[in-house]
């Protein structure tokens, strides 16, 4: 026992001795995620728990194959660990079927696709500049070149997504698979209308639930099965997991996602990220993490409310889930800029295209906001309305150099007084 905590304490020391320049990163990323208020709506914060078992020995072995099916010996120990994250997955979600294989969003949205699709196929998704994904259609991305996209997107004045588009392009092209979930849309999506019009043009529903998948397990968004015929994630946004994917299914579908993810389009699994979105699962079935969840939530309300009150003009008029999207260009600034300026002080954020964005995707229109990271340090409401006034003081005084510094200490000071969860406890 003093070997092993001897080794766990000078750990830090030990990376500072055999290579100072990584160690010295580190610490900087430390001290940057302590006294920051992170707003990015991708971004969160890992337990404890999750970061040990993520940079555990399992690190070390290889396991290409599924439980009890491996190409390789010596895997009794993390056979246990995917199967508990198999069955955790399945249990949060009322899946039929998942998969915890896949290394990224991306890559589960890949796998995805090879289950179903053959290339060339003709798919719908969401305009990346509407508020959807990269990999759900964009042609800068695999999925763009490899199928045939038709992109829907959202109504001009509502700025909320437009079925009757989607049901009119659906029907004109009878697609193979339509795709659902965004990157950056404030509202709720209507699952069920969607499956309605996968149903009426002879497609598969798939939904990309990267961004609200941890609201769906806490019960504070709907849930997009059992309407989807597949559903991918990301374990590390509003779940508070490990970085990676999953994939989930009909029981129908399963053999198909299996054998896309292994041998299709990936080789050995990262065993390590599995036993860690084993944790990540079992935290979100607790009845703490609904409250988390609906915190996120009620959180964002905030936000949206205290923006839209002071000025700012929210794209869709507001929030459903865990993020805003506000419009610049009243403003006269740009996402670029303001998402300097807000860094400069403390706050990061991103920019982010609006829909029927001018201006091109390094610039943007917009600023994309997010609460899951703060409220998994423990922000309130009341520490929410004062983030929302730092927000407008940097956004109408871009070039006020005293209110800057004045607000770069007042979030220092307010950042420190909040834990960083799996730093410090």
């Amino acid at each position: 026992m003093q070997t092993r905590q001897a080794r766990d304490i000078s750990g830090a020391s030990l990376l500072a001795q055999q290579d100072p320049e990584v160690a010295q990163a580190i610490q900087g990323e430390d001290e940057r995620q302590r006294y920051s208020v992170v707003l990015i709506a991708s971004e969160n914060y890992a337990s404890r728990a999750v970061l040990q078992a993520q940079s555990g020995v399992m690190n070390n072995k290889y396991a290409e194959g599924y439980p009890g099916r491996r190409y390789y010996g010596g895997c009794q120990y993390v056979d246990v660990v995917e199967r508990l994250a198999i069955q955790r997955c399945q249990q949060l979600f009322g899946a039929e079927h998942a998969n915890v294989q896949a290394h990224s969003g991306a890559g589960a949205n890949m796998a995805a696709y090879f289950a179903v699709l053959k290339p060339g196929d003709t798919v719908l998704g969401m305009a990346l500049d509407q508020g959807g994904h990269l990999t759900h259609g964009a042609t800068v991305s695999f999925s763009g070149n490899l199928y045939k996209f038709f992109q829907y997107g959202v109504d001009r004045q509502t700025e909320t997504l437009d079925y009757d588009q989607v049901e009119r392009l659906a029907l004109e092209h009878k697609p193979k698979l339509i795709v659902a979930g965004c990157s950056a849309y404030s509202r709720i999506l209507d699952f069920p209308r969607l499956r309605a019009i996968a149903d009426q043009a002879g497609a598969l529903l798939m939904v990309d639930m990267a961004h609200i998948a941890g609201l769906v397990a806490g019960g504070a968004h709907p849930s997009p099965l059992p309407h989807a015929h597949l559903v991918t994630s990301t374990t590390q946004k509003t779940l508070r997991g490990p970085r990676g994917g999953l994939i989930l299914s009909t029981e129908e579908l399963a053999r198909k996602v299996d054998s896309a993810v292994f041998p299709y389009s990936q080789g050995g699994p990262f065993m390590h990220v599995i036993a860690a979105k084993a944790v990540c699962f079992g935290e979100a079935l607790r009845p703490e993490f609904a409250r988390y969840a609906a915190q996120v939530v009620a959180n964002c309300q905030v936000l949206a409310r205290e923006l839209s009150e002071a000025g700012l003009r929210l794209v869709a008029g507001g929030t459903d889930n865990h993020l805003v999207l506000v419009d610049l260009t009243p403003l006269g600034i740009t996402g670029r800029d303001a998402e300097s300026a807000l860094e400069a002080v403390g706050i990061v954020a991103n920019k982010n295209a609006i829909p029927f964005d001018p201006k091109p995707p390094r610039v943007t229109s917009g600023l994309r906001l997010g609460t899951p990271a703060i409220t998994s340090r423990g922000f309130g409401e009341g520490e929410v309305r004062q983030v929302a006034r730092w927000i407008v003081q940097i956004l109408t005084h871009m070039k006020d150099a005293p209110v800057h510094q004045q607000v770069a200490a007042e979030v220092r000071a307010l950042t420190g007084r909040f834990p960083v969860p799996g730093l410090d406890s």
